[in-house]
């Protein structure tokens, strides 16, 4: 019988809310939070392109991401990256990530001669900071394109699409959605799915810990992460409104 450390069912997320305007000097913000897992993201526009860009003749404007734990956002302080004076590889993987899934719904041409920053700070962690930042991420940049379509300096809203994300897992061998840390210590397989408004899928990370999965095993924990993300879709629209 599946027991979970804080008695959701299998099928449930934990509570998660979209609190807008954190940031008031950013183009957008949004406290993020999926149960105790809380970040901001900040969405800034800034006037000009990377300069690869630039070199490789290549035209309209870019999207990227940053990521970090701030220190006090664990049980045991962690130290900032700079004070290391460079990004560990966790790093570097999520806020690729973040970029990647907000790239995957945004019309670069339209963003033309513009780089459209997304700044996701984790405030505390307990497991899912990456889909809580990627989630919280569309919601920051998409209020930002607000604010700058209304103040002119956007033609067009260059979003095609809404994107969020979602871990699952295999934890006491069923398959279970939203993992928070406890669950994701000790889960013998960890997935993060991103997902479109639309349905599609953005990116489906999923490892065994020293452990395996089967075919049914992928497709009940896809299916859990598919019905979550309907589910988020609804509160970052609502949110938005």
């Amino acid at each position: 019988m599946l027991i979970r450390p804080d008695n959701r069912a299998a099928n449930r997320l934990r509570p998660i809310s979209f609190k807008p305007g954190i940031a008031p000097h950013a183009s957008g913000s949004v406290l993020a939070s999926y149960g105790d897992t809380v970040v901001i993201c900040a969405a800034t526009l800034e006037p000009k392109v990377p300069a690869w860009m630039k070199q490789q003749g290549v035209k309209g404007g870019w999207l990227t991401a940053e990521y970090s734990l701030l220190p006090y956002s664990t049980l045991e302080r962690k130290p900032r990256d700079i004070a290391k004076g460079k990004l560990d590889g966790r790093t570097v993987e999520i806020q690729r990530l973040i970029g990647r899934a907000l790239r995957a719904v945004i019309d670069l041409q339209k963003l033309d001669g513009f780089t459209l920053w997304v700044d996701c700070d984790v405030l505390r962690a307990d497991g899912g900071t990456r889909t809580a930042s990627i989630s919280g991420a569309y919601v920051a940049a998409k209020l930002a394109v607000k604010k700058l379509m209304a103040e002119g300096k956007l033609k067009q809203d260059p979003f095609t699409d809404s994107v969020a994300a979602v871990s699952a897992g295999i934890y006491q061998e069923h398959a279970v959605l939203d993992l928070n840390y406890p669950e994701d210590k000790d889960a013998s397989v960890d997935a993060n799915i991103v997902m479109t408004g639309g349905g599609r899928f953005v990116e489906v990370q999923c490892a065994g810990e020293e452990a395996s999965y089967t075919p049914e095993e992928l497709r009940a924990m896809v299916d859990l992460a598919a019905e979550g993300i309907r589910e988020i879709t609804a509160l970052q629209r609502a949110a938005l409104e």
